[in-house]
């Protein structure tokens, strides 16, 4: 793929994001068009977001949980950028707008904070060693392509579907990091809408922890490098625990999770 029809696909995504519209996929009118080609648009976009002043805090990493791949057509993990101005803590009871997002999801995931780079080829223990915090949000993601329909070198030259990720508050590991291996790859989560809960999952579902699905990330980026590497202070969100869930104004969202000391996530979205 050229270096001009990566700019001109990274203005699509850039255009489509800024004004909440629908586009066509890449594959659609590219059949050609590969995993190798989205993430030189995805660092595109980085780069254009940068320089317009937003600033890097983290990544996220879609498509961990087995359980949705059939449904989304997409069969391994994706991973993109997330920016200071999508990422914020909520307290309970917050509300937040959904002004500005296209056909937004709701997705409850775990979240590590890094305090120092994590090295291809680190097993979960190592891993956690290079995490200072974890904390539990709601990823709301979002598909600039009609229906959520597309191939996975969409999503990840859509940003990975990162719309935004609302989290409580960050809770230390240190001084416990044995019964933090244990509890991450064991923990229940329910998500639950106006009191009703709407789906259950594991960490197992996850792809068999949210250590191991940073450990994906960690390998697979290695493999398909980009601008900006992973660095200290970054928020990784590790993937659902559910299935993802459309959400509308006047909703109240809540998570409960037993097996980690986390509070669940409350969260009204309003217009």
């Amino acid at each position: 793929m050229t270096n001009d029809m990566i700019e001109t696909r990274a203005r699509a995504v850039l255009d489509a994001i800024s004004s909440a519209r629908a586009i066509a996929t890449f594959s659609g009118d590219d059949p050609d068009f590969a995993l190798d080609d989205a993430y030189q648009v995805s660092d595109a976009v980085m780069a254009a977001r940068v320089a317009r002043g937003e600033r890097v805090v983290g990544w996220k990493i879609g498509f961990t949980n087995r359980n949705i791949w059939d449904e989304y057509d997409v069969h391994a993990p994706i991973w993109g950028p997330m920016y200071s101005g999508t990422v914020r803590p909520v307290a309970a009871g917050d509300e937040i707008s959904l002004a500005g997002l296209v056909e937004s999801r709701i997705e409850p995931e775990i979240a590590f904070r890094l305090k120092s780079a994590p090295e291809i080829g680190m097993d979960e223990a190592a891993l956690l060693d290079c995490i200072d915090a974890v904390t539990h949000g709601f990823e709301i993601v979002q598909s600039i392509f009609p229906g959520w329909k597309f191939k996975a070198a969409d999503t990840v030259a859509a940003c990975a579907l990162h719309g935004m990720f609302l989290h409580g508050e960050l809770v230390s590991v240190e001084g416990d990091r044995a019964g933090w291996l244990e509890r991450l790859a064991a923990f229940d989560m329910e998500l639950v809408r106006d009191g009703v809960v709407v789906d259950r999952g594991t960490a197992s579902d996850v792809l068999g922890g949210p250590l191991s699905a940073l450990r994906s990330m960690v390998d697979g980026i290695a493999m398909r490098p980009m601008s900006r590497p992973l660095a200290v202070g970054d928020l990784i969100t590790t993937g659902t625990v559910t299935r993802a869930f459309p959400i509308v104004p006047s909703e109240r969202w809540t998570s409960r999770i037993v097996g980690l000391p986390l509070a669940g996530m409350d969260v009204r979205f309003s217009a």
